[in-house]
């Protein structure tokens, strides 16, 4: 972005894959920024690039790092935050049943609580002001169920719903809401959910880079879209899944989703 109507954003999940992609976009078009995520020493050498970025190291499945975030956007003493990116999130492959419990209620506290009370106290903010941009980082996932990723799925369903709403509960408030739904993305998700089979799995053509997928979220959020899903391949995928009956769209993910 060479020039965007933000002036200070607030972005989490920045250390690394689309998060830390937004992270240069914003920075290169001088808007000002805190940076939030866990490993400190990655935002830390983002910031080092621009000027005016505050680095947030903090655990949002916790209370003290949540707290931490939310305090930042109450914060009058500093820039005030006109652009939230809910980006920090993960996933969990294989059976449901087989999954390791505590790390599915890290999933859900990251992916929905945190999420929610984040975009819940942005919002708060920013209509006393009349102004603002939040973007939710969910998923083209959300729009089907995802046998062997079950949760993420559910996850991301959470997302979009809950985005589309606040679209709708704040037209006319000036404060732009959209959820951004990529598909298969090249970024460190595939390591940490352990699906790195679908790499092999589905042909280059079919993947975008996170940066493009950074620049079409920026862009949606600011022409105030409700729903972004960047790439030609996905916004195909999407409207397949619309007009096929869900008990095929069921076996159909279920049959792509076996990639171990």
């Amino acid at each position: 972005m060479t020039k965007a109507p933000f002036s200070h954003a607030l972005v989490t999940g920045a250390s690394s894959g689309i998060g830390e992609s937004i992270a240069h976009k914003l920075g290169k078009a001088g808007v000002g920024m805190v940076l939030v995520a866990r490993r400190k020493d990655r935002l830390d050498a983002i910031a080092a690039k621009y000027p005016n970025v505050e680095v947030l190291a903090a655990d949002l499945t916790t209370d003290a790092g949540l707290g931490a975030v939310l305090e930042r956007l109450r914060d009058v003493t500093r820039p005030q935050i006109d652009l939230v990116v809910n980006n920090a999130g993960f996933g969990t492959s294989g059976q449901f049943v087989s999954a390791d419990a505590e790390r599915l209620s890290r999933e859900i506290s990251l992916n929905i609580n945190a999420l929610t009370r984040i975009s819940h106290e942005a919002v708060r903010q920013m209509l006393p002001r009349g102004r603002g941009y939040l973007l939710n980082v969910s998923s083209i996932a959300s729009f089907q169920p995802g046998p062997d990723l079950a949760v993420y799925s559910a996850t991301k369903a959470f997302v979009t719903s809950l985005t589309e709403a606040l679209h709708e509960e704040l037209r006319g408030s000036g404060i732009r809401v959209t959820a951004l739904c990529p598909g298969l993305t090249h970024t460190e998700f595939q390591s940490i959910s352990n699906t790195t089979g679908l790499e092999s799995k589905f042909p280059e053509f079919a993947w975008m880079s996170a940066d493009d997928v950074a620049r079409d979220g920026l862009r949606a959020v600011a022409d105030g879209k409700a729903i972004c899903v960047p790439g030609v391949v996905n916004k195909s995928l999407v409207s397949t899944s619309k007009l096929t009956p869900r008990a095929l769209t069921r076996r159909i993910a279920g049959l792509v989703t076996r990639f171990r």
